[in-house]
């Protein structure tokens, strides 16, 4: 391989894993007209029997599925990528928190699973073409999240983008 080439990895790896990252901040602020911009026109999505389709119809579907969730934590860990041109695929490790209203009082979702992606490069950006998740554990419980304590006196709470500390934090 010679240094372009190198680059290309480089650069195309560290794209795609900003890729990654601005998927789980856009779902987690609920933020989907930046969602939708993460996906090529063409792209499919594949959350198993909950949706399995295009994913401008995943993002529409969307809405009305986090409306439920009082909160939600998407963190991702491992994540390997093979790029080919301008073509890649990857496997991205992620933990997923959610909590929502149960009938005795809130309840906790965790899903650990991974990704299975796949990105093109197209006008000059990464964008996924096929996002598959995979589950390979979960756990549900009562949640015994309490914000009463003085640790977390007067610090700001995660919420929707709109109203989310990290609304206005980045230089756009």
């Amino acid at each position: 391989m010679n240094n372009d080439d190198i680059l290309w990895h480089l650069s195309a790896k560290e794209a795609i894993r900003d890729l990654v990252l601005r998927y789980c901040r856009a779902i987690d602020r609920k933020d989907y007209a930046a969602l939708a911009e993460l996906y090529h026109p063409d792209a499919t999505e594949d959350h198993g029997a909950m949706f399995r389709g295009a994913a401008s119809d995943y993002v529409q579907w969307l809405p009305e599925q986090l409306s439920q969730m009082t909160l939600t934590v998407h963190a991702v860990t491992n994540h390997l990528i093979v790029v080919d041109g301008e073509r890649a695929e990857g496997e991205v490790y992620c933990q997923a928190y959610h909590r929502y209203p149960g009938a005795s009082g809130d309840e906790e979702l965790l899903v650990g699973g991974r990704y299975l992606d796949r990105y093109i490069h197209c006008d000059g950006r990464w964008q996924f073409s096929h996002r598959e998740i995979v589950t390979d554990w979960n756990e549900c419980r009562p949640s015994r999240c309490d914000f009463s304590g003085p640790m977390f006196a007067g610090t700001a709470q995660g919420a929707e983008l709109s109203r989310d500390p990290s609304a206005a934090w980045f230089v756009k």
